[in-house]
């Protein structure tokens, strides 16, 4: 691996680490808005990121650099909040929202990745690419610290956009499925609780979440890149 892939697998990680992080605080703060105080006692109503860290080592810190090594171009990783079951069942909307605020700071940092490459580009540090990759979406030709603002905007984008298009999946474990809760009467959505709470179920759903990211992640890219540049018609490289 030569010196630009290590610096590479750098950007990534930091913005994997940093949009896990968001992720997970977000959960955090809303269950303790709701009343849940379980993981604002473990620490994490914070954007340090020791405290997620220190309870997915595994999924913050192996998994991706192991990834990275592997595919010598992405990364892939997790977190998680700890949350009082027995509050999600009493409180079943309370917990729907909880779930939601994860996949939200993540469109939000989509949100704010495309504002700063269009400030970037009336600044004139950055210009739209030739093409679009994952890790271009913007280009800078001066090159130095703009072009690694660049990469990292650009990591930061694509990255945020799958993490909340993922995490939105109706299936268990993933947040949109405790989403559900909004949607369902109460008693409904606490039977519904019970249920989705089941191992089998999770492991089902990961592997149909994986499956089903793979068909609809490229037309959702490939829109918020026509939203990022509606005066461009960009295609994948």
């Amino acid at each position: 691996m030569d010196s630009q892939q290590l610096l590479l697998g750098l950007a990534w990680y930091v913005v994997l680490v940093f949009s896990l992080t968001v992720h997970e605080a977000s959960h955090a703060w809303a269950a303790r808005r709701g009343g849940d105080p379980t993981a604002y006692l473990g620490g994490q109503v914070s954007l340090d990121p020791r405290p997620h860290i220190r309870r997915e080592p595994m999924g913050m810190v192996l998994v991706p650099l192991l990834s990275f090594a592997s595919s010598g171009g992405w990364m892939i990783g997790w977190a998680s909040t700890p949350f009082d079951p027995r509050w999600a069942l009493d409180h079943p909307r309370r917990a729907a929202w909880m779930s939601l605020a994860g996949p939200a700071s993540n469109f939000a940092l989509v949100l704010a990745a495309g504002v700063a490459i269009r400030l970037g580009i009336a600044s004139g540090a950055f210009q739209a690419p030739a093409s679009i990759g994952f890790t271009q979406l913007v280009a800078a030709p001066g090159g130095g610290v703009a072009e690694l603002l660049a990469v990292l905007l650009s990591i930061l984008f694509t990255l945020n956009l799958l993490l909340g298009v993922f995490n939105l999946i109706p299936v268990p474990p993933l947040d949109g499925s405790g989403a559900l809760g909004l949607l369902l009467p109460e008693e409904t959505a606490r039977r519904a609780q019970l249920l989705l709470r089941r191992p089998q179920l999770s492991l089902l759903g990961l592997v149909l979440a994986w499956f089903l990211i793979g068909r609809i992640f490229s037309p959702v890219h490939l829109l918020a890149i026509q939203l990022l540049y509606p005066e461009f018609s960009y295609g994948y490289r």
